[in-house]
């Protein structure tokens, strides 16, 4: 027997042993008469095996009741069973939903606006493409580069979230198949882009990224989700989605850099998830492509971190002094209100879905 809150669904095997009690039978002489094996009548009377036109019709015939009773039985048996699933199933969906970030993705266009818990689930099946939220703990379904994640956790699932919307806007936008050696080539260009505006860059950028099987998607903040960007396999290119708006441009270059070390590095296909090791060499990969380390090394054994000083090694460099800066911050070198803070560019990335 099972159930849900609504229905509960009784197998014909049932009524069988009913059948069986009432005439003194056991279960053994049962399956010879049937000419059944005992395993598989036993089966059948807990429900485990389907009581296919075969069987109902060998009811018939030692049991004396109608084969065309058996197979309603069956029928109506099969139907419950589906519909205790969908209501089970869509009781688990409506715990997982209220942990998903809805209300904020609805204010952003990603779903329909709804405060109905039923409508919500519906929706989000929709938007993320499975039959039941539950299977969004399968990492073949959301294939993220990134450390191993759980719909248990809040966090994970805004990141789910948004990658999905990344995901889904990735799909409009055609590119080369990807090209890793063609993408390490770029690397440079991509470099010099830190020198002019996000109206220049941008669409240069996915251009060039473009021309490599990147897709290079720009979207808002999820709160909750403590994500700078996300990398993700999409058919026979790459996606990588950034969050942008208010920013230090130091930071969009290092996650960009970050992310586009995963797809060099080889981490995008891991399907256990990135160990905090591949972190770091992403991270390690990210800060030694823009700054190169061992003029970044004697330019710190000098000490002098003045406005001027910066501006020449940034020059040098071929990067955008604010980049710098972020780096001298981060290797608490320099405090993070310094007064060079000046340097550094905000970006406010408008157009996010283009």
């Amino acid at each position: 027997m099972t159930r849900s809150s609504t229905y509960i669904a009784t197998p014909p095997g049932a009524t069988i042993k009913e059948q069986l009690i009432d005439r003194g039978m056991s279960q053994k002489e049962f399956a010879a008469r049937m000419d059944m094996s005992e395993k598989h009548i036993s089966k059948l009377i807990n429900g485990d095996v389907q009581l296919t036109a075969d069987v109902s019709v060998r009811l018939e015939t030692v049991l004396g009741v109608p084969a065309s009773f058996w197979n309603n039985l069956e029928a109506i048996y099969r139907e419950k069973l589906i519909k205790i699933e969908a209501e089970n199933s869509m009781e688990d969906d409506e715990d997982l939903a209220r942990r998903i970030p809805y209300s904020e993705m609805a204010k952003l266009g990603w779903v329909k606006d709804t405060r109905n818990i039923k409508e919500k689930v519906i929706n989000l099946r929709q938007f993320f493409g499975v039959v039941k939220l539950s299977l969004l703990a399968d990492e073949q379904i959301t294939k993220i580069a990134c450390r191993k994640l759980a719909i248990t956790e809040k966090s994970d699932i805004a990141l789910i979230s948004w990658a999905q919307e990344a995901r889904i806007l990735s799909r409009g936008i055609h590119t080369s198949p990807i090209n890793i050696k063609r993408l390490r080539t770029a690397i440079p260009d991509i470099r010099k882009m830190t020198n002019v505006t996000p109206a220049v860059f941008c669409p240069k950028l996915k251009e060039t990224l473009g021309d490599c099987g990147v897709v290079l998607i720009f979207l808002p903040h999820l709160k909750g989700s403590f994500l700078q960007g996300a990398t993700f396999e999409e058919g026979n290119r790459i996606v990588i989605g950034l969050t942008v708006r208010g920013r230090d441009a130091d930071i969009f270059w290092f996650s960009l850099f970050h992310e586009l070390a995963h797809i060099i590095l080889g981490h995008v296909d891991k399907n256990d998830g990135l160990s905090e090791q591949d972190e770091e060499k992403a991270d390690t990969w990210s800060a030694d492509m823009l700054i190169d380390p061992q003029s970044f090394a004697e330019f710190c054994n000098i000490g002098d971190y003045s406005e001027q000083t910066v501006v020449e090694f940034s020059k040098n460099q071929g990067i955008a002094p604010g980049i710098v800066v972020g780096r001298l911050q981060h290797e608490r070198l320099i405090k993070y209100n310094s007064m060079l803070n000046s340097l550094k560019d905000q970006y406010m990335i408008t157009g996010l879905a283009d």
